[in-house]
């Protein structure tokens, strides 16, 4: 069934012409939220590894975590190209010399055609951004959670809307695409608020965009507050209703790369339906096709 938003596999189909995967890779970097420089704690929803299991503790390098996926993906679908994808903590967060060695160790294979770097917003400079800008097809992933200050400060980022805003504008100045995250339902905002964070999104015509709902996590300071003091989650059916009212807000142009994950059960303690994928897709096809929608229906360009 065609979506009727714009999935990033369709980007990535039309722009190389062939189907590319996605290979998750641990480039051993690390957190200023983390480290000191500006907290120690991280931000509330983020759990000890950082959004995504580790592969320090095998020692595992670039190279070798490339190779086995490859190898893998090669042998269950006949995979023949793939995007490097730095996902876990803060991947611009070292020296320029630090950071060269470890994206050019990427590209050792023709079928390596595009590289994708998660990080804060914070944690770039134009130094930086040149360096990325030199390599095949790059994206950065930026994460905002909200474009309110408000929430940031309640949530420990770290960074307010000013410095995503002004990173995104730096980024795009070099042909690098941006795709940034988000998370629905802190308990301070509203539904307003939500949409209020795509209309800003779109007014920087973003590139991309993962959304999350927000997750109660083992070993969370999150779930510290939510223990405390439980505070209401959204069910499946209201945060799919507000991803479609965001599709409807963002460009046409905007890739859709995450509005549903595969999830981490074993550390998911509340809402337990975030791990139910196929379901939400499912859902937010049928409400898109109710209302009758697409992607962009009340997005208006600058």
């Amino acid at each position: 069934m065609e979506k009727r938003y714009y999935p990033f596999s369709k980007y990535l189909q039309e722009t190389h012409n062939k189907k590319i995967y996605k290979i998750t890779l641990d480039g051993g970097f690390y957190c200023p939220n983390r480290d000191g420089t500006i907290s120690s704690g991280g931000c509330i929803f983020c759990d000890e590894v950082g959004s995504f299991s580790r592969c320090n503790d095998i020692k595992l390098s670039i190279q070798e975590q490339l190779t086995q996926s490859m190898e893998k993906l090669s042998a269950q679908f006949k995979a023949q190209a793939f995007m490097a994808y730095f996902q876990s903590y803060s991947n611009t967060y070292a020296n320029i010399e630090k950071l060269k060695k470890i994206y050019d160790s990427v590209f050792f294979d023709e079928k390596i055609v595009s590289i994708s770097i998660g990080t804060r917003p914070d944690c770039i400079d134009n130094e930086k951004l040149d360096l990325i800008s030199t390599y095949k097809h790059p994206w950065i992933e930026y994460g905002l959670q909200s474009a309110h200050d408000e929430t940031l400060q309640f949530i420990n980022r770290g960074h307010d809307f000013e410095c995503f805003k002004n990173a995104v504008i730096e980024t795009k100045k070099r042909n690098i695409k941006v795709c940034a995250h988000i998370i629905l339902g802190f308990p301070n905002e509203n539904k307003k608020m939500m949409l209020e964070t795509a209309k800003k999104l779109a007014d920087l015509n973003i590139d991309g965009i993962k959304i999350h709902m927000l997750t109660v996590l083992k070993d969370s300071p999150l779930l510290k507050l939510y223990e405390k003091e439980p505070f209401y989650l959204m069910n499946m059916e209201q945060y799919c209703e507000i991803v479609c009212d965001i599709l409807e807000i963002l460009p046409p142009t905007c890739t859709i790369q995450r509005i549903a994950g595969t999830g981490y059960s074993e550390t998911t303690i509340t809402p337990k339906w975030v791990n139910r994928r196929f379901e939400i897709l499912n859902l937010i096809d049928k409400i898109m096709i109710q209302r009758n929608s697409h992607q962009g229906k009340s997005y208006k360009a600058n």
